[in-house]
């Protein structure tokens, strides 16, 4: 910090086990989003039509006062059911993420938001397979001898692991990446395989073929340690090596050979994350895959079995969290699922929903069949309040905007979901402008609609060491540590013995049957199939030897960008001009079909909705598939619009999980001149298609 009171660095702590010192690509420019010029400073009131962006800075009294008596007005003639908070993980914090989503809307009885559009499949897929999400620490990497990076692209996404896998491959590890698309870790894997997207539960079931057939499996592991084993096997045997070719379009001597070398090598690594989950069978694709380290006993192994989420390490008292239980608090209201937004505001939800609180989150960006959200954001009946520290494309259709702060303006903890260590937030400078934190405007709300319980009045420390107190009790991973020693070291590891560091060593699961669950009658009740399987995406393209005809859809990929968390950091003009434009990237055998070009603006469209995409002929994605980065902002562009408006609010299979990645579509070149594409350069100066 300057004289000023100005941050002037932001820089990693060199004495974090994982981060050893360095920022990923995002957070190195985290001051332009601190000091971006077109920050939001102050309250503002819409003052033309919804969407036209005419705002008038009006008192945060003003804001407070015409808030809650809309919400009064609301709750008395509708039911305060009508009201829906919408938010994700812009903060990830306890505080201002977890708190914030739960104890005032638990008092207001508002509307609960299901917030499964991220990895809500595959959290339910992995506590029903093996009942909780324990990954190792990244360290452990180092101690595999092979590792299978599925469906995930960490130095994206994940750039902290990268330096413990290169640490691996010196060793003598063998990276193996199954992704369609050659992702920027898959560059530096030594193999890549490309399968269909949606058909990853067939190459498993086909490579658990294999290990059976060849006698390659663990009996006696499996038979200690699992449950539902014939069930599974009878599943097994019908997915023969020539059956997954044919499914999932790799030759049947890749399955074989990635099969026995995961058979044979141990300890091997498993690593998968999110991405994988957003099909319509998203959430069998991973009960399938958290089932291979199983069959070969990878489990419980340093250096083997599954790297997922560390998120269960640490699980916070829920009742301490959002104080649900109290007397003042209505009974809990209708569950409404963010991935159907768009639906929820355009009549499925009954009764209507007549108010929508936005924070932590851009959902006409990010959130599928945009077109939609969109329509249901246009109603002149619906009062739309943004939080944020930007006028996003979600705030343009609001009728009120309030200012948030950054990360260095307020106080929080974070728990590790891809390590093992707490991390607490200090503020490092004042709140800009009139900026507030969401905990503080929630205390805020709850005084001005009259809630007088005192906890929706503590400070964001005093609601950590209460929450803190309430868990330790609970979670031996918080022994030792205290409110004090965080604020004092920032960053302590959790309280894990030694012996217990390697996810289920002592054989021991957290299922009901403490063991594998292959057949989970869990799953049974919920009414899936208790038994891993392969099914067909909803919206899907066969595998077929021949390139098809120009007017054939074809799935498109929409992965996480490099430089973009979701939408978080893609108005910082450095970090688009690192990702250059909104590109799709198209085999040349579906290029040359289509007569589309490199360069070449591109209409990508279904019965959803299209927006406009600029060719990147490339090898990088197989023939059959397409591949887009996301979440570009539409504003930036001159047809507002993104992939987001192709995407399907359809829910996975399991848990109400989002589908992103079941997106059937057409492309199409579209023709224009230099003239006309020079005059359409949006407000940072990176090029964006009409």
């Amino acid at each position: 910090m300057d004289e000023n009171g100005r941050a002037v660095s932001v820089r990693g702590r060199s004495n974090h086990p994982v981060t050893r010192g360095w920022l990923c690509a995002k957070v190195n420019r985290y001051l332009e989003r601190v000091y971006h010029p077109e920050r939001v400073l102050y309250p503002l009131r819409r003052s033309g039509p919804k969407g036209s962006g005419q705002f008038t800075r009006i008192s945060w009294d003003e804001a407070l006062a015409e808030i809650s008596e809309r919400w009064r007005q609301i709750s008395a003639q509708h039911g305060a059911d009508c009201i829906l908070p919408y938010s994700y993980a812009g903060t990830l914090g306890l505080v201002q993420g977890g708190v914030t989503d739960a104890r005032f809307w638990n008092r207001l009885g508002a509307s609960q938001l299901v917030r499964a559009i991220c990895g809500y499949a595959a959290e339910d897929a992995v506590m029903l397979t093996i009942g909780g999400r324990l990954a190792p620490s990244p360290e452990d990497v180092v101690h595999s001898k092979l590792i299978l990076i599925w469906g995930s692209n960490p130095a994206s996404t994940a750039p902290h692991v990268v330096p413990f896998l290169r640490e691996a491959q010196r060793k003598g590890a063998r990276i193996v990446v199954i992704d369609p698309i050659r992702t920027l870790t898959a560059r530096s894997a030594d193999q890549h395989i490309q399968p269909l997207p949606g058909t990853d539960a067939a190459l498993a079931l086909s490579m658990m073929h294999v290990m059976v057939s060849e006698g390659l499996h663990d009996e006696a592991w499996i038979e200690q340690h699992t449950v539902g084993w014939e069930q599974l096997r009878e599943r097994i045997m019908q997915y023969p090596p020539e059956r997954g070719a044919a499914i999932t379009g790799l030759a049947r001597e890749t399955i074989v050979e990635l099969a026995r070398a995961y058979a044979t090598t141990k300890p091997a690594m498993l690593r998968i994350s999110d991405g994988i989950n957003r099909h319509t069978n998203g959430g069998q694709t991973v009960r399938t895959l958290v089932s291979l380290p199983a069959v070969v006993g990878q489990y419980g192994v340093r250096g083997g079995g599954l790297m997922y989420s560390t998120s269960d390490w640490l699980k916070w008292d829920k009742a301490a969290l959002g104080h649900a239980h109290e007397e003042s608090c209505p009974p809990p209201t209708r569950s409404l699922n963010m991935n159907r937004l768009g639906a929820v505001l355009t009549g499925e939800a009954d009764p209507p929903v007549y108010s929508l609180y936005v924070y932590n989150g851009n959902p006409a960006a990010s959130t599928p069949n945009s077109g939609k959200v969109i329509e249901g954001l246009l109603r002149e009946d619906l009062f739309t309040v943004v939080h944020d520290l930007f006028e996003t494309d979600t705030a343009r259709y609001a009728d009120i905007i309030l200012p948030a702060t950054s990360q260095l303006e307020q106080v929080d903890l974070h728990k590790p979901y891809g390590h093992l260590s707490l991390q607490y937030n200090t503020p490092a400078i004042e709140p800009q402008g009139e900026a507030r934190s969401n905990w503080d405007v929630m205390r805020a709300l709850a005084a001005a609609m009259g809630f007088e319980e005192p906890w929706l009045q503590q400070d964001a420390e005093s609601v950590i060491a209460e929450v803190l107190a309430a868990t330790a009790g609970k979670q031996p991973t918080l022994q030792g540590i205290t409110l004090e020693r965080l604020k004092a070291e920032g960053s302590i590891p959790l309280t894990i013995p030694e012996n217990e560091r390697v996810p289920f060593q002592d054989g021991v699961f957290r299922t009901p049957s403490q063991k594998v669950e292959f057949y989970s009658e869990q799953a049974l009740a919920k009414g899936y199939d208790p038994v891993p399987d392969w099914v067909p995406e909803v919206e899907t393209r066969p595998a077929t030897a021949q390139i098809a005809g120009k007017d054939e859809l074809l799935p498109l990929l929409n992965p996480a960008a490099h430089h973009f968390v979701s939408s978080t950091f893609a108005n910082q003009p450095t970090l688009i001009s690192k990702e250059r434009t909104p590109t799709l990237r198209i085999n040349p055998e579906d290029a040359k079909v289509r007569g589309i070009r490199n360069g070449q603006m591109v209409k990508v469209g279904n019965e959803r909705g299209w927006c406009h995409l600029v060719a990147d002929v490339s090898e990088d994605v197989r023939p059959g598939v397409l591949a887009t980065t996301t979440v570009w902002w539409p504003k930036f562009s001159p047809d507002r619009r993104n992939v987001n408006w192709t995407t399907s609010d359809r829910l996975a299979d399991f848990n109400g999980g989002s589908t992103f990645y079941t997106n059937l579509v057409s492309v199409e070149a579209v023709e224009h001149n230099e003239t006309e594409d020079a005059a359409h350069e949006n407000a940072v100066g990176v090029f964006v298609p009409r």
